[in-house]
């Protein structure tokens, strides 16, 4: 059973989320917070007493009071590099994607969605993915068009040494596809997937899905 955080300022959404994750056998909601400041100081109050935080999953709205979703995406990230963040938001502008994913965050979901496609999403989480809504994946190509249009305007990108399938392995990231959907569409296993994967994080100096894609983007890799 995933352990689940929502940080959250609506509590009637607060609530909906917890009946969701009770009902659906894989999640469980153990703490729930109306600010992003306040998240952060039990946080670090656990890691100073030496306590392994059981925060496996983290859903993160983006406007919240005092200290934004972005800024605590950042943090959270610091301090537990291992958490994953979802973030769960109205938002789908392309500056807020952006923001988000290059803070860190491992998904981008909007709230508009329905329970059964943000359980399915989550569990694409558990699978390696990197869940997108669909409006956001569009945000994301958008930006991955622009920045091959602004590329090929400047001459081509530096592709940072990756070779051809670790670009392939990339796009397919890029499109928030999770590791096993990887292997399916490139016809490779699962086992070289993650190798590529490792070498990708290697190559991009950086720690996560999440790093890969915001580096993509931002240099037009892909």
């Amino acid at each position: 059973m995933l352990r689940v955080v929502a940080i959250e300022d609506d509590a009637r959404y607060r609530s909906s989320l917890e009946m969701l994750l009770q009902h659906s056998g894989d999640f469980v909601l153990v703490r729930a917070f109306d600010a992003a400041d306040r998240a952060l100081a039990e946080l670090q109050e656990m890691l100073a007493r030496g306590e392994v935080p059981p925060w496996d999953l983290i859903l993160m709205d983006l406007d919240l009071p005092r200290l934004g979703g972005v800024e605590c995406t950042r943090r959270i990230k610091e301090l537990l590099p291992a958490a994953t963040i979802v973030v769960l938001t109205v938002f789908e502008d392309r500056a807020a994607v952006l923001d988000a994913i290059c803070a860190g965050a491992d998904g981008y979901l909007v709230k508009n969605i329905s329970g059964d496609q943000l359980i399915e999403q989550l569990r694409s989480v558990v699978a390696g993915g990197s869940p997108l809504s669909a409006g956001i994946a569009r945000t994301v190509l958008d930006l991955v068009r622009h920045f091959e249009s602004r590329g090929r305007a400047h001459g081509q990108a530096d592709r940072l040494d990756l070779s051809d399938r670790e670009l392939d392995v990339l796009r397919c990231l890029v499109r928030g596809l999770s590791y096993k959907q990887v292997a399916s569409e490139l016809g490779i296993s699962i086992h070289t997937v993650r190798n590529h994967i490792r070498s990708i994080y290697g190559k991009l100096r950086v720690r996560n899905v999440a790093g890969a894609v915001s580096r993509a983007v931002r240099e037009g890799l892909v």
